[in-house]
């Protein structure tokens, strides 16, 4: 698996590993609830959020 698909991939029981699993299984998610979820601050949620929508949008621009 590459650094990137990696990425994708977050601590969770076995069937809810991939992100992409978790959102289809258990449908959108909160800040608050990722947040709780994950056991960090809504704040760093938020952090994390806008550090992805900067990366992708860059990538657009490409």
């Amino acid at each position: 698996m590459s650094k990137e698909e990696d990425r994708g991939w977050i601590d969770y029981p076995e069937d809810d590993n991939s992100i992409y699993i978790a959102i289809k299984k258990h449908g959108p998610m909160t800040l608050d609830q990722v947040a709780k979820r994950l056991g960090i601050s809504l704040v760093r949620v938020s952090q994390i959020e806008k550090q992805a929508i900067k990366k992708l949008s860059k990538r657009i621009k490409i």
